[in-house]
C-alpha cells in the first residue's frame, strides 16, 4: 500500500488552478489553429485571430484565458493500492483556495444555489472520483465557465429513437445553443448508463484530448458525423457565421437498461481548459 499525503494533492491542485486558466491544452490550440485555417468566412477568420491572439497573450503574461475562471471541476482517478493520508476533500478544496487566490482568479462560487451568497475563494469544488488498480492518483482541473455550461441538455430518448434520436438531440441542442457558449464549441456528449452517469459521461468526454477519437467504430464514425452536421449549421465562431461552430465531438458511452436510452449534451466554450498531474 502506498501512502500519499493529502497536501500532495493540495499542492497539485493550486498549480492546476492556476495553469489550467492560463495556459490552453496543445490539443485545443491545434484544433483552433488548424480550423482557422480551413475558415472561409472573413468575420470567422477575424474572429478566430483574436482567440489565438487572446491565448498567445494569456500564456506569456501569466493571465486567465477568459474572465469566466469557472467552477474547479476536480476528476481523481485514485489507484487502489494508495492510501491518502489525510481528509481528502478537505486537500482538494484547500488546493482550489489557495490556487484562485494566487492566480488572482475570479471567485465565482456561490454557497447556497437559492441564497447566492458567494464563497469567497471559489469554493468547493465539483469532485469527481473514480477507483482504478495501480498505486497513483491521477488528477484533473478543469474550471468549467457557466456560459457553456448553462447550454447542457440531457433527454431520456425511446430506445426506438435510436442513432437518429440520439443525433438529432445532439444537433438541436447546439443550434439551440447558438453563440452563448461562445462557440466555436466542444461538444461533450453521454451516451447510456442512467441520468445522472449519462451527465457524467457527457462532462467526461469534455477531457479528452480533441485529437483522440472514440474506440469503437460505430462512437468514432458518429462523433465525425455530428461534427459535420453541427458545423453545417453555419453558427460559427462566436455566433457570426462561418464553418467553424465545433472544434471537436467526444462521445463517451456506458451499458444502460433494456427500456432506456438517456442522452446528455455538455458543451465548452473553446477556451476548453483542463491540466492533468499523476501522483
Amino acid at each position: 500500500m502506498r501512502e500519499i499525503p493529502a497536501s500532495l494533492i493540495t499542492d497539485a491542485v493550486q498549480r492546476m488552478c492556476v495553469s489550467a486558466n492560463c495556459n490552453l491544452p496543445g490539443d485545443v490550440r491545434r484544433c483552433i489553429e488548424q480550423s482557422r485555417a480551413c475558415e472561409q468566412w472573413q468575420p470567422a477568420q477575424g474572429i478566430l485571430d483574436k482567440i489565438i491572439e487572446n491565448y498567445g497573450i494569456a500564456e506569456q503574461n501569466s493571465v486567465p484565458i477568459c474572465q469566466d475562471t469557472g467552477v474547479a471541476c476536480v476528476f481523481l482517478e485514485i489507484g487502489q493500492d494508495v492510501h491518502i493520508e489525510g481528509p481528502l476533500r478537505e486537500a482538494v478544496d484547500e488546493g482550489v483556495r489557495r490556487g484562485y487566490e494566487q492566480g488572482f482568479l475570479r471567485k465565482s462560487v456561490v454557497r447556497d444555489p437559492l441564497e447566492r451568497v458567494n464563497t469567497g475563494d471559489n469554493t468547493p469544488a465539483m469532485l469527481y472520483i473514480d477507483l482504478v488498480p495501480g498505486d497513483k492518483v491521477r488528477i484533473t482541473v478543469a474550471p468549467k465557465g457557466f456560459g457553456s455550461e448553462n447550454m447542457s441538455r440531457i433527454k431520456m430518448l425511446r430506445p426506438s429513437d435510436g442513432i437518429e434520436g440520439v443525433r438529432d438531440f445532439v444537433v438541436q441542442a447546439v443550434e439551440e445553443a447558438g453563440p452563448n457558449p461562445c462557440p466555436p464549441v466542444v461538444v461533450g456528449v453521454g451516451i447510456g448508463g442512467t441520468f445522472d452517469k449519462a451527465a457524467f459521461l457527457a462532462k467526461k468526454a469534455l477531457m479528452r484530448p480533441l485529437d483522440v477519437r472514440a474506440e469503437k467504430p460505430l462512437y468514432r464514425e458518429l462523433e465525425q458525423d455530428l461534427l459535420e452536421r453541427v458545423n453545417a449549421l453555419g453558427v460559427g465562431p462566436q455566433g457570426f457565421g462561418g464553418r467553424t461552430t465545433a472544434l471537436a465531438v467526444n462521445i463517451e458511452w456506458l451499458p444502460t437498461h433494456i427500456a432506456g436510452l438517456p442522452v446528455a449534451v455538455n458543451l465548452n466554450c473553446h477556451v476548453t481548459r483542463h491540466a492533468t498531474e499523476v501522483l
